[in-house]
């Protein structure tokens, strides 16, 4: 059972580095939140490295713009792996092809930027479905809308045998008070429809590769048993953990604020009876990152 802990400095001594997720973590969609980048900030003062593993679907230079204009200060963390990062990878590497259909935000053309990591990357283009070799979803055209929109497209696409790369595997985001959907919603849709849909972020093995190789990037050569995993996702952050076989904190005041019944902390038994049904065993919980 997990262990409720009421800050990171109650168990960061076990831990050389921390693999933290961003929404709902650090930030919530908006802005910083406070507690969490002070115990961060404290955390690295001790020599502990912060390696920010995020879902986002934009490069690592994107999520850092991003970062300074949430007011996430630079000094809480250390390096960033993103699932966008690991999921063009793979794209360069012609997955799907090099004539895609895209679904995703205006803006997140950028995804289709060259990258300089991978020898002799495909040269992508985007086009419509019928032309398509492949699909690449950043996210759902509109965040607010039933992923179901997606069914005649996503019929077609199946019937036509194209792989779906998904660039950020969460359902949903809490952006501020407004509860938004992601690719991860999209690419689930397609699967159950039938389709195939390539994952690259958490809690996907590739995520959690580039994060070691970000840490020892860093000069930094940490055990995975000194590697604590910090997030809000059962179904991504805990169960990427679980999967690595690395420990984490659970943090419930973000997706599963309701379900948890967190107010500062969690209501124990609401935290028992929510872990029980998604089937899921984080090493420690804690109300908020702090």
């Amino acid at each position: 059972m997990t262990q409720i802990i009421k800050s990171l400095s109650n168990i960061s001594t076990q831990y050389d580095a921390l693999f933290v997720d961003l929404w709902g973590c650090v930030h919530n969609g908006i802005a910083a939140l406070p507690e969490a980048v002070s115990a961060l900030q404290a955390y690295r003062a001790t020599g502990g490295k912060v390696v920010l593993v995020t879902n986002s679907p934009r490069p690592r230079a994107g999520v850092e713009k991003q970062l300074v204009a949430f007011g996430v200060p630079d000094d809480s963390w250390d390096t960033i792996a993103t699932s966008g990062d690991s999921a063009r990878s793979a794209m360069f590497r012609g997955v799907v092809g090099e004539a895609v259909w895209h679904i995703g935000y205006p803006g997140d053309e950028r995804f289709f930027e060259p990258i300089g990591v991978v020898d002799n990357p495909v040269t992508m283009r985007t086009v419509p479905l019928e032309e398509a070799t492949g699909i690449v979803c950043t996210g759902p055209h509109d965040p607010l809308a039933d992923p179901a929109v997606m069914r005649p497209e996503f019929l077609v696409a199946k019937q036509r045998g194209l792989k779906l790369l998904c660039a950020n595997p969460d359902i949903i985001v809490d952006r501020g008070e407004q509860r938004e959907w992601c690719a991860g919603a999209l690419a689930q849709l397609y699967t159950e429809m039938g389709g195939e849909s390539l994952y690259f972020g958490k809690p996907h093995p590739p995520i959690y590769d580039l994060a070691r190789r970000r840490l020892a990037a860093l000069g930094t050569d940490v055990a995975d048993g000194r590697i604590l995993a910090i997030g809000d996702g059962v179904l991504t952050d805990i169960a990427g953990a679980m999967g690595e076989d690395i420990d984490s904190l659970f943090i419930s005041g973000g997706l599963a604020a309701s379900e948890t019944k967190t107010q500062k902390d969690p209501d124990p038994n609401a935290l028992k009876d929510y872990l029980e049904k998604e089937m899921s065993n984080p090493t420690y919980t804690i109300g908020y990152l702090r």
